[in-house]
């Protein structure tokens, strides 16, 4: 990975197709996403050029975060290119069956860091962070799956 980059997996007692489907259903991602909400600003959200808009933060105080899908591959794949000011970068969730049901839920993010040398360190010290609440995200999506 880049310096900007960060991966994380977690099991999911749910069929990919399942997975999938709650993964990329966007105005649910307040029900998973730590912090998140996020919703389509152009095209139907379900192929690739399609544009969504994230924000992250609590009330008024976070960060918005625009990206365009690069990829649609359902149920295995969705691809964003990051295309804020803030957050720039590409990032992908991969949903891949396991070996007698259930699925693998991966995500992975490779950021254009701002600031240089103080970006590479900021980055450095919040990637365990960043880690545990990618990982927090997606034990939530794992359970909301199953139901």
């Amino acid at each position: 990975m880049t310096d900007g980059g960060i991966g994380v997996s977690v099991e999911a007692d749910a069929r990919p197709e399942r997975v999938f489907a709650v993964l990329t259903d966007w105005p649910r991602h307040r029900e998973w996403m730590v912090l998140t909400r996020a919703r389509v600003t152009g095209g139907d959200g379900r192929s690739a050029g399609s544009r969504l808009a994230a924000f992250t933060g609590i009330g008024r105080l976070g960060f918005l975060d625009t990206m365009e899908i690069t990829e649609w591959d359902p149920p295995r794949t969705v691809a964003v290119r990051h295309t804020g000011g803030l957050v720039r970068g590409t990032g992908v969730f991969r949903v891949l069956p396991r070996d007698g049901g259930g699925s693998t839920i991966v995500w992975e993010e490779r950021l254009d860091l701002p600031l240089g040398a103080a970006g590479r360190l900021g980055w450095a010290l919040l990637r365990p962070l960043n880690a545990a609440l990618f990982r927090l995200s997606l034990r939530r999506l794992a359970a909301l799956s199953r139901r």
